[in-house]
């Protein structure tokens, strides 16, 4: 519910709302679970939205989709709106639905490259070593022009890397064919998991995310998490893929009346599990710098403390439900969440976050030149559109007349590094069939590299690795250059000899 450029989001001895000015400068819903979590995120993404900021949430349960149906006036929500002296007006808001899968929405892609090695070496998870041999990839794909757009592109490359370990240790540093198979195996785990359905082409634009209706509401864009959440890592390395990529692609605004964009990242946590240093590193810097860009990130979890210091001290927007305290380790989490905010003298905000209940919140937004106000005991106010998820039926109605429809629904298999070496063995085996019209297979052999001697002493390593390339090209290629030399034989044992021969030439040639 949006009031004179605020979002109302409920009434404590006074109302209590989110200044549009400063909701840029991020912030966080905390609550155990059943406690309301959900419903305070729907309040503010209805108000974000009647303001025209658009918003992209994950849904874990499927709640949120309901944003897209008017309210059904229960009696407890038109109670809650009468206790708080507000009119309950049902509503529905314009939506967007997205899925990884294709299943529940459109679907959502983004390319090996853009990507890039730190993220897609925590989405499979690499050690350090690991990581260093995926930059190392990277760093060839960009010297040889090779194009990573989706798992075939990737593979293709680790296997030349594979193939030629040993040359490039010395400039690029250790590789061993090891490390890349554990890289490759993986690669396959992804597979497995359909992790490799995100990666590929058309990759989302993210100004796909940034739009308004004709009435001038910002859409709400819904990502269906359901599914998602069987592949933790997954969900959390594509939701800070996206974070990323906004922060990299808006140009620098400074502050603003309102966000371009706000963003809410569900089971915040499962970002920072098990995170290495550098990538916690890389969220806070892009949580401080974000902010610039017009771009609002809200964390959703069950408690403070499943956000690293250095990126709570960044979120100054503040609604905690209730917490149990049943354990030593549950009422230390309940006291680090009291001293999270500006503490208030009529009550004891750690034992008021144990006794809240159901729709009520601890609240405390940034006011003035972005201070926290001192934190009030808040009845949140009861959503306008509908609360829990739409009919099936209705989520296809709206994705089939969506603005987004055909867009990114199919794959397009672009030309990138695997069609490119494609195209490479395929010269390679036309100049080596028309050589093999001349001067007989040593001198097919010779043009093909281009010299029958050694040229490791005067070649760079893009030359050696090109030629390494062609050499997999006719390692390749051996099977028809047999199959022609055992025809002038004759039978069966015509191909024998004619694959013996090949394979002697071959092996003496590329030993040097």
């Amino acid at each position: 519910m949006l009031q004179d450029g605020k979002i109302f989001i409920g009434k404590s001895a006074k109302p209590e709302t989110l200044d549009l000015r400063l909701a840029n400068r991020h912030g966080l819903i905390t609550g155990a679970t059943g406690t309301g979590k959900t419903v305070s995120l729907q309040v503010l993404a209805e108000g974000f939205s009647q303001a025209g900021v658009p918003v992209f949430a994950a849904d874990i349960k499927g709640d949120l989709s309901g944003l897209a149906a008017p309210g059904n006036g229960k009696e407890p929500l038109v109670k809650r709106a009468k206790d708080i002296g507000v009119d309950y007006a049902p509503d529905q808001f314009p939506v967007v639905f997205w899925d990884l899968f294709g299943e529940q929405g459109h679907r959502v892609r983004a390319t090996v490259s853009e990507m890039g090695p730190l993220l897609l070496s925590r989405l499979l998870d690499l050690n350090d070593t690991q990581e260093g041999v995926l930059n190392i990839a990277f760093r060839i794909a960009d010297e040889q022009g090779l194009l990573l757009l989706d798992l075939k592109d990737l593979r293709a490359l680790l296997q030349l890397i594979s193939e030629n370990a040993q040359e490039l240790t010395t400039t690029y540093g250790n590789v061993s064919k090891a490390t890349v198979g554990t890289i490759m195996r993986q690669l396959l785990v992804l597979e497995n998991q359909q992790g490799d359905e995100f990666l590929g082409e058309p990759a989302l634009d993210i100004r796909d995310l940034m739009r308004t209706d004709r009435d001038g509401r910002g859409i709400v864009n819904i990502l269906a998490a359901d599914k998602l959440m069987n592949n933790p890592r997954l969900y959390a390395t594509f939701l800070l893929w996206l974070m990323s990529e906004l922060f990299e692609e808006l140009p620098e605004v400074g502050d603003l009346d309102q966000p371009k964009l706000v963003f809410f990242f569900d089971e915040a946590h499962l970002l920072f599990a098990d995170a290495p240093k550098a990538l916690t590193e890389t969220v806070e810097r892009v949580v401080r710098l974000i902010r610039s860009k017009g771009v609002g990130v809200y964390f959703i979890t069950q408690n403070p403390v499943d956000i690293p210091e250095t990126v709570l001290a960044q979120l100054g927007n503040r609604v905690q439900h209730a917490l149990r305290a049943y354990t030593p380790r549950e009422q230390k989490a309940v006291r680090v969440a009291a001293q999270t905010f500006r503490q208030n003298p009529a009550f004891d905000t750690e034992k008021a976050i144990t006794e809240l209940g159901v729709g009520e919140a601890l609240v405390s937004t940034l006011e003035g030149k972005g201070s926290p106000s001192m934190v009030e005991r808040t009845l949140i106010a009861p959503p306008m559109a509908q609360v829990g998820p739409i009919e099936l039926a209705e989520r296809q109605r709206i994705i089939a007349g969506s603005p987004m429809r055909g867009k990114y629904d199919q794959p397009i298999d672009s030309e990138s590094a695997y069609e490119m070496l494609a195209q490479r063995a395929e010269k390679a085996a036309t100049e080596a069939q028309a050589a093999a019209g001349g001067g007989g297979i040593l001198d097919m052999l010779g043009g093909l590299f281009g010299t029958t001697g050694s040229r490791k002493g005067s070649m760079t390593v893009g030359q050696r690795v090109t030629r390494e390339v062609t050499r997999t090209i006719v390692n390749q290629t051996v099977g028809n250059i047999a199959a022609e030399i055992g025809k002038s034989i004759g039978g069966r044992q015509g191909s024998s000899i004619g694959r013996a021969i090949v394979r002697g030439t071959l092996g003496g040639l590329l030993r040097r």
